[in-house]
């Protein structure tokens, strides 16, 4: 590796994911929050709202659901979601565990 490239880093595995809606027709683009987010998860989008004004959009995969695109946000356009990430895996095992079930109920 050169000394001037930067090492390919794996994504992050995190305990909590996060979830950002934005309402675009009333975001004016300031771009408080994309400066704000540490993952890079928001950017000022192409599309243009009714208001003439550039809506910053959101990559949820990057999303780490810490808020502080929302808290910093004049307009209170954003919205933060979190999830548990080990709960839907959990909650997807017992749903499996139950199919599981109901396959070997209905076998006998």
């Amino acid at each position: 590796m050169n000394e001037n490239q930067t090492p390919i880093v794996p994504p992050k595995q995190r305990k909590v994911k996060g979830r950002v809606e934005i309402n675009i027709e009333r975001c004016k683009g300031c771009e408080l929050c994309t400066a704000e987010c540490k993952e890079h998860a928001l950017s000022l989008g192409t599309e243009i709202n009714l208001k003439g004004y550039r809506y910053v959009v959101a990559n949820n995969d990057l999303c780490t659901g810490c808020v502080n695109c929302a808290l910093v946000c004049p307009d209170a356009v954003i919205t933060v979601y979190r999830t548990n990430v080990k709960k839907k895996k959990q909650n997807a095992e017992a749903l499996l565990n139950e199919s599981i079930s109901v396959a070997i109920l209905e076998s006998i």
